[in-house]
């Protein structure tokens, strides 16, 4: 096969031309494939790096030189009247080859793409403000104009990455058969992510693709509930609103290309349903769920990989004593890592500084490596403040550094850190790093980072015989005291393991290796192949059965499942506490609609709980007094939850619909509103025991 790998960076060959870790990602996969004997090249903008390219590398420039005007349809909502509504900004680009470890790199450069060499990417700033915010854009479209050029009639394999980098792509190529396109959705960027629909359909037509986007769908007014869940999911970076006149990004990727590929099982588990988020109910509702569903069959696991340095490397070797009292700690303390990018929300850094506070406070002997990367240094006070508080047991660093030094400070490292949070993270390379040295994470039990195995049994933890390590719950709140509270929690535990059970600790140390080690650039080549051979050889993929059961998408099922896979189905349905389903596999009698009840109530999943509360007065009684009014108060009671929320449209309301939340008062398994009840309904949000967020709705007639 001829595989092109086209991202708007693609510089992991060299750490002087790459700003993200995408770029990595490719210049290993793509080096795997072609070990793998296949050809691939790389489309990719130069960043205005030419120069710098030819004083280190063979650069030849291509008689290549395409000029065109790209014409811009402007949303007037974002850049308002000191623009045209259509601007037509001339360009000329042309082409540069490097061939590099058997692969062969395109360079394409004009005035847009050699714009901010230092940093790449446009400011979000730019945004209404400068024509440079269209770059990515420009480089789509030139991607599009060089592919057709330089191969022509040529059968390739086009594997684009990040939808909002790339959804132009797959409807340009759409229908030439000479062309195939597989989209790869690298981060949990929203799903609902939107851009300006007249754009999109005036620079497809100029790229001379015969492609009709959905209809435009009616502007239908959200029912309170709808507004409630979508205000608040600002404080989830789950989904945001768009005006009028715009097109879902994802659907133009799921819909057009051929395959859709994903990092990792949980990465893809979460984009199909979003489950136990304070995001899944209102999915449901939304055409994005329709075009999940309509184009799951595409969907497959790529796979993402751990560099060799880690995979290969033997942490015995890292003088430990050396390593951590260079940084002033003491090397027989218990030692926790972290090691991501400075964001203190995404990355669950917050909660995680409180938690390191609270446990040295509490008198917990050990010590923290922490790295926090950021190039313009850290200005959260919380964070500043507990370094500096316990700077004998804390060291704080953000500078970027060389790997080995990285290397070093996991395998001297007992344990790793890694409290992510709101499902942003779809594979996780740093904790598989930590791991791969000898380092047992402790770390949210993201679906995005279950392949790690710290999540091994939700009865068991970590005494499970093939855990990695330690998991707590998911958190998809802004500096969440739960997740606080579960740190800490975890951090004693974990250091209790390594003093008072070693034998415990040796083993979930030898699995952290053993798992992360399998995660090779050549097992990442091996899983994509499978799926680009099958499409190359013009084989259909089809949504499996088992799948279709495990998402719950039982209406999608063809009417045989129920004979072939009878089993299967009731097991799924009895999870979910779904009736209307189970009965059509299973005797729905007294005692299995009892088992479905506590089914859907241990998941809080009222609606459910409604199918089959009547087959017995006490269901039905408990149903019906979860929640009360009393002295004008919300009185909840659910004692699975851990906390219940009143969420409230604020009063004034911005077009994105902002807000307010009120935490109940906690007191045991009751929860009391400290304001006053009023309208006609209260909107609820439940974070349950297990981790699950659920909206529950209180009717005050």
């Amino acid at each position: 096969m001829h595989v092109i790998e086209t991202y708007f960076e693609c510089g992991g060959f060299d750490h002087r031309f790459l700003q993200g870790g995408i770029s990595v990602y490719l210049w290993n996969l793509s080096k795997s494939l072609a070990a793998e004997g296949h050809r691939v090249s790389i489309v990719t903008p130069a960043h205005g790096r030419l120069d710098d390219l030819r004083r280190s590398y063979d650069l030849r420039t291509l008689d290549y030189h395409d000029t065109y005007e790209l014409p811009l349809v402007l949303d007037p909502d974002t850049w308002g009247e000191r623009f045209p509504s259509e601007v037509r900004i001339p360009l000329t680009t042309t082409a540069h080859l490097l061939h590099l470890d058997g692969i062969d790199l395109y360079f394409l450069s004009n005035e847009l793409l050699d714009a901010l060499p230092d940093r790449f990417y446009p400011p979000y700033q730019s945004k209404g403000e400068d024509l440079v915010f269209f770059k990515p854009l420009v480089a789509q479209v030139d991607s599009v104009r060089f592919v057709r050029h330089q191969f022509a009639d040529e059968k390739v394999l086009v594997h684009a990455h990040e939808p909002y980098y790339h959804y132009l792509l797959p409807a340009a190529f759409r229908n030439d058969p000479s062309k195939l396109v597989v989209g790869t959705v690298q981060s949990n960027m929203p799903i609902t992510k939107k851009v300006y629909r007249p754009k999109v359909e005036r620079l497809l037509d100029f790229l001379g693709a015969e492609v009709t986007l959905p209809a435009q769908q009616p502007d239908r007014p959200l029912t309170a509930r709808e507004a409630v869940m979508s205000g608040y999911q600002q404080h989830t970076h789950l989904h945001y609103e768009y005006g009028p006149h715009h097109v879902g990004v994802y659907d133009l990727v799921a819909d057009h290309a051929d395959l859709v590929d994903f990092l990792s099982p949980g990465h893809l588990a979460f984009y199909s349903d979003f489950a136990d988020t304070p995001f899944e109910e209102l999915f449901t509702r939304l055409p994005v769920h329709d075009t999940v569903r309509r184009n799951a069959h595409k969907s497959f696991v790529g796979g993402c990989a751990i560099g060799d340095t880690w995979t290969a490397g033997e942490s015995s070797t890292v003088d430990r004593p050396a390593v951590l009292s260079g940084l002033g700690l003491d090397p027989e303390l218990p030692t926790f890592f972290h090691n991501a990018r400075y964001a203190v929300h995404h990355k669950g850094q917050i909660e995680l500084f409180r938690a390191i506070d609270r446990v040295l406070g509490e008198g917990l002997a050990a010590n923290f490596v922490l790295r926090c990367i950021s190039d313009g240094g850290i200005d959260d006070p919380t964070v500043l403040a507990v370094a500096e508080r316990h700077k004998n047991r804390v060291h704080l660093e953000w500078e970027r550094v060389d790997e080995q030094r990285i290397v070093a400070y996991a395998a001297a490292s007992d344990f790793c850190l890694f409290p992510s949070k709101f499902e942003m993270d779809t594979f996780l390379i740093a904790q598989g790093e930590a791991m791969a040295m000898g380092a047992v994470p402790i770390a949210t039990a993201q679906l995005g980072m279950a392949h790690f195995g710290h999540v091994a049994d939700p009865l068991h933890g970590p005494g499970a015989e093939g855990a990695t390590g330690f998991a707590v719950n998911r958190s998809f709140a802004e500096d969440d005291p739960l997740l606080v509270d579960a740190l800490a929690r975890r951090i004693h535990e974990a250091a209790a393991l390594l003093r008072d059970h070693p034998g415990q600790y040796r083993r979930l140390r030898a699995n952290s290796i053993a798992v992360a080690r399998k995660f090779t650039w050549q097992r990442a080549a091996e899983l994509h192949l499978e799926a680009f051979t099958e499409l190359w050889e013009g084989r259909t993929p089809e949504l499996g059965i088992a799948r279709t059961i495990r998402h719950g998408w039982f209406d999608l099922l063809p009417p045989e499942a129920y004979e072939t896979h009878r089993e299967a189905i009731a097991e799924a349905a009895a999870r979910l506490g779904e009736a209307s389903v189970y009965q059509r596999c299973e005797n729905l009698d007294d005692t299995a609609a009892r088992a479905l009840f506590e089914a859907a109530w241990a998941r809080a999943d009222f609606a459910r709980c409604e199918q089959t509360a009547d087959s017995d007065p006490a269901l039905r009684a408990r149903l019906d007094r979860r929640c009360v009014i009393e002295d004008g108060s919300i009185v909840y009671r659910l004692p699975h939850a851990r906390r219940v929320e009143l969420v409230e449209l604020a009063a004034e309301q911005s077009a994105r619909r902002g807000v307010t939340v009120h935490p109940l008062r906690r007191t045991g398994a009751t929860f009391t509103s400290e304001i006053p009840v009023t309208g006609e309904e209260s909107h609820l949000l439940l974070t349950l025991e297990s981790g699950r967020a659920v909206w529950d709705v209180v009717s005050h007639g």
